[in-house]
């Protein structure tokens, strides 16, 4: 397939010289990708315009494009009928299938309503929505007339929906009365009346019914079918500028408070659809099976835009991997004849543990390929993954990338077909992309056989171009760290071959389940009994990372341990959400380990936690080094169900 690309440059001819090609001609190898793969409304004059030093990334300027149009209208030209979102409901076997030519009318009324309501070229739109047709005809609706969307994950709370609301600076929400996940009713509607009561720019909430029970309305509130079906089905779509922007979406920092990082039209949607089709292998006519949920980058680039851009069939997966039973993704598999399958390394180790009969017992023959996604792949799982679900045939891609990159940058896919495969090795950079290793001092490591800080040395048409109104913050984060490069965040070994291994975050940031939470939102609580708290992950069999907590309370508090865990675990699922409370908290500890400059010593409680004494290392920064003898003690304390 890469040969279609290659085609258009001369000496270029297989996998690895378009690679290496890309990479050294970065500017050519996207201009000639740009041209042939989105429709355009007026041509760019300049490829890119960047300088990672002053986070400063422009890609297609002078263009103009509409990205509804890219995903809809042109594939309703010459394909009308084609299934563009199969919806499969919460309840197994009743899913919906959604051609292109009903998306477009469903988004150009959406569209048309949006605009009659004051929403303008350039608003932002705040979208709570689970994932469903509706909620992708919302994204596209504000893509088509040019307005932004913030897609917020329907499983934060009325708190942290607020906090994104209000940083947006959105004046109009889309959610449902209800959301319906594992047999389970969530009241939305109700969090986002919440939510918005301390956020009195909020003008109007368009509410859609997902289930049949009515909830009450306010002044505020617009029925949304209901209004919909009042507009005209066309819709004139916006022409936008390359980097105006399609998005923000937020993403958890280690400083606590969320980052709204900002993706731009061409670039983005070009390296969504470019990777989606090479790194799965995607023809035309396969079905994409995606199951992650909109609320995350994964459900935008690899289940709304990479796949309908390329005018593909995608799944929109509403339920969980064990409901009704551990067979609920195979059985769908069979069911709806899915070619590739995307999902997280927490659910396929969720899986393993239910045995291999519920694989068994479906029809798998149709996949073709297997992807993960969200943190790195254990070898077991990736076995496991590649053995039994894929009956040894199918590749496994275990992906690397971020919010902040819009796309896979590091798989191993695209490669010649026989290429090897490593389990639990992302391995291979995507086209342009060049990953660089740092060592501690800032130098870039040029061996093989190294481990070091990992970053991308040029920019890519995909990645985020801002923080929300806060670029020093993006340049702080992203530029500073090794100037001239982008620093990922994250650690990688290259092994002797040069392929890429993720090893983790370097800062603090835990990664449960696929879902990045900054330790200083968990600690950052309003417990009376609190003093102060320390956060951190931990290796976890399901989860990848577990969230350990170690509490230091006031003196004249009397609550008991297990009362005081409660009270907050309920803190932080009310605060974030259930998926970032503390698997164990640690609440006899007198004093945390601190430098003598006040910092947190968190690679000490790590160590702790690994019960890896050894490597605890040099106290003698330390303010108090005998704090962490007694944090050593109530570890091995902690009701004997130590982690």
């Amino acid at each position: 397939m890469a040969n279609q690309e290659a085609a258009g440059f001369d000496g270029v001819s297989d996998r690895s010289a378009l690679q290496e090609f890309s990479v050294s001609n970065s500017e050519s190898f996207w201009a000639a990708v740009a041209r042939q793969r989105l429709s355009w409304i007026r041509p760019f004059h300049t490829v890119q315009d960047c300088d990672l030093s002053r986070g400063e990334i422009k890609w297609f300027v002078g263009g103009q494009l509409n990205v509804s149009v890219n995903c809809l209208d042109r594939h309703v030209h010459t394909c009308p009928e084609r299934v563009a979102l199969i919806w499969e409901r919460d309840e197994s076997g009743s899913e919906v299938k959604v051609t292109y030519r009903s998306l477009l009318e469903m988004t150009c009324r959406l569209g048309n309503l949006l605009r009659r309501h004051g929403v303008k070229r350039g608003d932002c739109v705040t979208i709570y929505m689970p994932t469903c047709p509706l909620a992708v005809a919302s994204m596209l609706a504000c893509a088509r007339i040019g307005a932004a969307h913030n897609v917020v994950f329907a499983g934060f709370s009325a708190e942290a929906l607020a906090e994104r609301i209000r940083d947006a600076q959105s004046g109009t929400v889309i959610t449902v009365n209800q959301g319906v996940r594992g047999g389970k009713v969530t009241e939305l509607k109700k969090t986002v009346d919440t939510a918005v009561q301390s956020c009195p720019a909020v003008q109007q909430v368009f509410v859609a019914m997902r289930t049949e029970n009515p909830v009450a309305m306010t002044a505020r509130d617009v029925a949304m079918e209901e209004e919909m079906l009042k507009e005209d089905v066309v819709c004139e779509p916006a022409a936008m500028d390359s980097e105006d922007v399609l998005f923000l979406l937020y993403t958890s920092g280690s400083t606590g408070k969320p980052k709204g990082l900002v993706h731009t039209q061409a670039g983005y949607l070009l390296y969504a659809a470019l990777t989606h089709r090479y790194v799965f292998s995607y023809h035309d006519g396969d079905v994409f099976g995606c199951v992650a949920d909109i609320g995350w980058i994964t459900g935008h680039s690899y289940s709304v835009y990479g796949p309908l851009a390329n005018g593909g069939t995608t799944v929109l997966f509403e339920s969980t991997p064990i409901y009704p039973d551990p067979g609920r993704y195979w059985e769908m598999v069979q069911r709806l004849k899915i070619n590739q399958f995307y999902g997280a390394p927490t659910a396929i180790r969720l899986l393993l543990k239910y045995g291999d009969e519920w694989v068994h017992k479906y029809d798998r023959s149709t996949l073709k390929t297997l992807g993960s996604v969200g943190e790195p792949i254990n070898t077991e799982a990736w076995e496991w993954y590649h053995r039994v679900v894929g009956d040894g045939r199918c590749p496994v891609v275990d992906t690397w990338w971020q919010t902040e990159t819009g796309g896979i940058c590091i798989s191993p896919r695209p490669s010649d077909a026989d290429a090897e495969i490593v389990p639990g090795m992302a391995m291979r950079p995507f086209f342009s992309i060049k990953p660089t290793l740092m060592d501690t001092e800032g130098k870039v490591l040029t061996s093989n056989d190294v481990s070091g800080a990992l970053c991308i040395a040029q920019p890519w048409p995909g990645m985020a171009r801002t923080i929300h109104n806060n670029h020093q913050r993006f340049i702080e984060t992203y530029c500073r760290p090794h100037p001239g490069y982008f620093f990922t965040g994250d650690g990688a070994y290259r092994s002797k071959e040069g392929y890429y291994q993720i090893t983790g975050r370097l800062d603090d940031v835990i990664n449960v389940s696929g879902h990045r939470i900054g330790t200083a939102e968990i600690e950052d609580n309003q417990c009376a009994a609190v003093a102060e708290s320390a956060v951190i992950g931990y290796s976890h069999d399901l989860k990848g990372q577990g969230v350990y907590a170690f509490v230091v309370l006031k003196n004249d508090v009397e609550v008991q341990g297990a009362a005081l865990c409660q009270q907050l675990n309920n803190m932080v699922s009310k605060k974030i959400a259930k998926y970032a409370c503390p698997d164990f908290i640690q609440v006899f500890v007198q004093r945390l380990p601190k430098t003598r400059s006040g910092k947190i010593m968190r690679r000490v409680l790590r160590k702790v936690v690994e019960r890896d004494l050894d490597g605890v290392g040099d106290l003698s920064t330390l303010d108090d080094p005998t704090a962490v003898q007694e944090i050593i003690q109530g570890h091995g304390d902690l009701c004997g169900k130590q982690p």
